[in-house]
């Protein structure tokens, strides 16, 4: 590149970070106050779920809060708002629409909230590391959910952290992971007869879903003291078979999840994800010292009912309707059931854990 050329390429940088910063921006953060969630509140209900076009109505929210939660998850894929160009316009857009949607601020000013992004909220679908705006996209995130001015994540790269809450013997670690902004490229492999692509696994040592600082950030977490501990993916973990993304891509650091999670004799964990537009469960006998389960919960309005394939580890059937997860915990019984609930508040699949299945007690 000629020193022309690269002073052109310069002022059209410059011209579109200008551009940016001068263009006035609505404010995308809702105006009220919202509950806190204490380290000493005891949680016994969690909810969660994924994929929210903020575009299309948003009726589920009564049913959320009618199951009464002490806080909920947003796992992904919050709004839909890829982008085409470096002012994020359409993100920005699609976090004032969300800002907009009454049942939702309803219910965050009675339920705390904890989030994190997935693809469309990042601001390209499937995108990873490689995301020229990942940055921009992240500012727009912590207004958008109000993240606090000393919060870790305004000073450190990507937007994974934990929390620790309840007293000991009923402490609840949610750890929320970003499978986004480290993720190095992914590989594709023609699918047969459709001429659309197909992700295949990668078992390139180089490449990392995490990142060599969030894996030694979460190698710390797993350390701590905890008895219930949600690992939040916005991809799935164990789930095999299908041509999306999800762990298995990289199935290097799928596995290194897994010996993380033995080496560090972590308890009581227990994987969340999105993505999939359906619910299911999922689990993995041997992949540490106690069998991983996982509970998938999409869509919360997109929902997709897919065939039904018989793939490796699901648990029962999945569920194409729109839904959320609930957890409750049993303190007392040392115990865990799963529920996945449609808009009306109604179970529609469930499944109990033992907290000793999960190595509680055992450490």
């Amino acid at each position: 590149m000629t020193k022309s050329s690269l002073s052109r390429t310069w002022l059209v940088l410059a011209t579109i970070a200008l551009s940016a910063c001068a263009t006035p921006q609505t404010p995308i953060r809702p105006g009220f106050d919202r509950p806190a969630l204490s380290p000493d509140n005891v949680i016994t209900r969690v909810a969660f779920g994924s994929c929210a076009q903020q575009e299309k109505p948003q009726p589920i929210w009564p049913a959320v809060r009618a199951a009464d939660p002490d806080l909920f998850l947003f796992m992904g894929d919050n709004v839909y708002g890829d982008v085409k160009s470096a002012d994020l316009a359409e993100l920005r857009a699609a976090y004032r629409a969300m800002a907009d949607i009454d049942a939702l601020n309803a219910f965050r000013k009675q339920v705390p909230v904890l989030a994190v992004w997935d693809d469309h909220d990042y601001g390209l679908n499937d995108a990873g590391a490689d995301f020229p705006y990942r940055d921009q996209s992240k500012a727009l995130f912590l207004e958008a959910w109000d993240v606090a001015l000393d919060d870790p994540r305004r000073h450190r790269a990507g937007l994974y952290h934990q929390k620790i809450v309840g007293p000991a013997g009923q402490r609840l670690q949610i750890i929320m992971l970003d499978t986004r902004y480290f993720r190095s490229p992914l590989t594709r492999k023609p699918r047969a007869g459709s001429g659309t692509d197909a992700y295949k696994p990668d078992d390139d040592p180089t490449k990392t879903l995490l990142g060599a600082e969030q894996w030694r950030w979460l190698e710390a977490a797993l350390n701590q003291p905890a008895e219930v501990r949600l690992i939040v993916s916005s991809i799935q973990v164990l789930a095999q078979g299908h041509r999306f993304e999800k762990w298995d891509n990289l199935p290097r650091e799928r596995q290194r999840l897994f010996d993380l999670i033995k080496r560090t004799r972590a308890t009581g964990v227990l994987l969340l994800s999105g993505d999939r537009h359906f619910s299911a469960f999922y689990k993995l006998d041997q992949a540490t010292h106690y069998p991983l389960f996982e509970v998938t919960a999409s869509s919360l309005n997109l929902p997709f009912r897919p065939k039904n394939p018989a793939l490796p580890h699901r648990i029962g059937p999945v569920v194409g309707v729109a839904n959320f997860g609930l957890i409750a915990i049993d303190w007392s019984a040392q115990r865990l059931t799963l529920d996945i609930r449609d808009a009306d508040n109604r179970v529609v699949e469930k499944m109990a854990v033992n907290l000793k299945d999960l190595g509680v007690g055992a450490r």
